[in-house]
């Protein structure tokens, strides 16, 4: 299927470089606010350029659009995309509120076009093998899980760009910009959060209008209790891997970034060894935890691969925008939490 990329900055490549190493897709046309830019971009990935995102939708070999504008700027590119017919892979997150992700999914469904988010994370093997202990019930009763991102983003970093930082355009801080995926990941993991109770601060930056560090307790319909620590203000060398734990009665999994920590269970499996043998780790790196552009768009590949593969299936994508829109929940809750001094907030 042929793609069409809406923005062209950094995200905008790194969405080029996953689609050009896809098997079942290939990139068509870039459109952006800087038409320099788009042009640029366009010839380094050997594609067309457009003036206007007008001009992008209205070429009908596009099948499928990218959007990745800034985080608050995904509304009305997405309404356009799918009032022209276009399926849609949105970067995260799908916008910055419910009313906002509401209004996409509902037009959407009028248009009858596929809608995803871009949740990178979900795809490596890890994660999926993690997955699949929690469905085959290997934990027993899962009784506590965290998700624990310590990352570090210089002054310059939010100072680089006016949205950054803002409500509007950010649609929040260290929890809604980076904590996001691995918010996700632990959602996917251990299924919807009931109630949340949560603080937060800017406890380093200045001139942002949103928190650089959270902290939220969790309590699952499951019955397991959790923890979100969020931040853009824990400063290493290296940068700390964004970790997802998850404990129960009968097993313990740490996962770090996209490899284990810990694989822990009171019954082993044949796989126990395969997956201690490939997927373990001891790197203390973070994936992006201090640089966010030391990424690899691994993730993204899989990701878009699993979109197109959805639409030719007539399935929803593993990140479907129904499934995008729970970590925004949740994240709106923990902010209203920590707006009203840490009143606990039932979703």
């Amino acid at each position: 299927m042929k793609f069409g990329i809406i923005g062209s900055g950094m995200i905008a490549r790194f969405h080029a470089e996953a689609i050009r190493a896809m098997s079942n897709g290939s990139l068509h046309a870039i459109a952006g606010r800087t038409p320099e830019k788009s042009s640029a971009l366009a010839e380094e990935f050997q594609c067309q350029a457009y003036a206007t995102v007008e001009e992008l939708l209205a070429d009908p070999q596009i099948e499928i659009v990218t959007i990745a504008t800034v985080s608050g700027a995904h509304l009305e590119p997405a309404l356009a995309a799918a009032k022209a017919g276009k399926h849609i892979i949105c970067e995260k997150p799908l916008e910055v509120n419910l009313e906002k992700i509401d209004q996409i999914l509902a037009e959407c469904e009028a248009q009858n076009v596929t809608i995803a988010g871009i949740f990178n994370r979900r795809f490596y093997p890890a994660i999926q093998e993690f997955k699949q202990a929690v469905e085959q019930k290997r934990f027993g009763k899962i009784t506590m899980v965290e998700a624990a991102i310590k990352w570090y983003r210089d002054q310059a970093y939010y100072d680089s760009g006016a949205w950054r930082g803002t409500w509007e355009l950010d649609g929040g801080g260290a929890l809604m910009n980076q904590s996001i995926h691995t918010i996700d990941q632990l959602l996917y993991l251990c299924g919807p959060v009931k109630a949340v109770t949560a603080s937060m601060s800017c406890q380093i930056h200045e001139n942002i209008e949103v928190e650089d560090t959270a902290v939220a307790t969790l309590e699952f319909e499951n019955g397991a209790l959790g923890v979100i620590h969020g931040s853009t203000a824990c400063w290493s060398s290296d940068g700390h891997p964004a970790e997802v734990h998850v404990c129960g009665e009968k097993g313990s999994v740490f996962m770090a970034d996209t490899h284990f920590r810990c694989w822990d269970f009171q019954e082993t499996t044949e796989a126990d060894t395969r997956i201690k043998k490939e997927l373990m780790t001891q790197a203390t790196k973070g994936m992006g935890a201090n640089d966010p552009n030391a990424i690899d768009y691994y993730g993204h590949q899989r990701n878009f691969e699993d979109v197109v593969s959805a639409i030719q299936e007539g399935r929803e994508p593993l990140t479907s925008g129904k499934e995008a829109r729970r970590a925004v929940a949740l994240i709106g809750a923990i902010y209203q939490s920590a707006q009203n001094h840490s009143q606990r907030i039932t979703l």
